[in-house]
């Protein structure tokens, strides 16, 4: 149950951290969760990328956002410690931790995936969010009511030709979003849920598929209200899911 007054910010007082926070999805659910009163950590490859969307928040007056660079392709279990120290000292804490980054190069068969561009895609999509959970597990605990959400996606729950490693990575979360709802169900106050917002409008679409009329899309910001749902305190108690934005019907008029 949300216990939260009619009117009052559903996010207020909130530390969340947001990766892939400088463009499509990721910047679309900081904006969202920043206007529901989160202070946001805004995280991405390189931090030039991140100031046109921190800029913009700060112009809602909203809560002033954080900055935590983090190269997913790159970054070593002492970066994301790194990262994490960061955050314990300047918070002390994290209410949510939503995993928003994708890469995906290129559609193609099994028969012709580059290997490296196959360890790449598992790395960013996969061992990264986990580092990166791993690292902020203290954080989240110190929480009262943390939540983690993973960015799932369809081709990570039904596969289908040509996603190749992006699909075997999306199907890596769920089961790892599974395993750490399990571990922690009983022994904190930490919910784990994995979200497949369905097919919006990002540049990361527009790549994969040239051809296609971009407006035949959802924006972005019509799903952001199902983050907020699971980042909130209105989905406390729920654990180990596997939510769809396109069935879910959040409270308050939002996604």
């Amino acid at each position: 149950m949300d216990q939260s007054q009619p009117g009052t910010p559903r996010l207020q007082q909130r530390i969340i951290l947001i990766t892939g926070a400088h463009e499509g999805i990721g910047r679309a659910v900081a904006m969202a969760c920043a206007a529901e009163g989160a202070t946001v950590v805004l995280s991405a490859f390189r931090e030039k990328s991140l100031h046109p969307v921190y800029d913009a928040i700060l112009a809602t007056g909203a809560p002033e956002p954080a900055i935590l660079p983090l190269n997913l392709d790159t970054a070593t279990e002492a970066d994301c410690i790194a990262a994490a120290n960061i955050l314990g000292d300047t918070f002390g804490r994290l209410d949510g931790l939503a995993h928003c980054a994708a890469f995906v190069p290129y559609l193609s068969r099994i028969d012709d995936y580059d290997i490296t561009e196959w360890e790449r895609v598992i790395r960013i999509n996969l061992t990264a969010p986990f580092l990166l959970t791993q690292v902020c597990l203290p954080l989240l605990r110190a929480a009262e009511d943390a939540s983690i959400v993973f960015t799932a996606e369809r081709v990570g729950r039904t596969g289908s030709a040509y996603w190749g490693a992006y699909a075997a990575a999306k199907f890596g979360i769920e089961g790892l979003m599974q395993v750490l709802a399990d571990e922690t169900r009983d022994s904190s106050h930490l919910r784990v849920n994995s979200l497949d917002p369905g097919r919006v409008r990002t540049a990361l679409r527009a790549h994969l598929y040239p051809g296609e009329d971009p407006g035949s899309h959802p924006a972005p910001e019509t799903i952001t209200g199902s983050y907020i749902h699971l980042l909130g305190s209105e989905s406390r108690g729920i654990s180990g899911q596997a939510f769809s934005a396109y069935e879910m019907m959040p409270p308050h008029g939002h996604g």
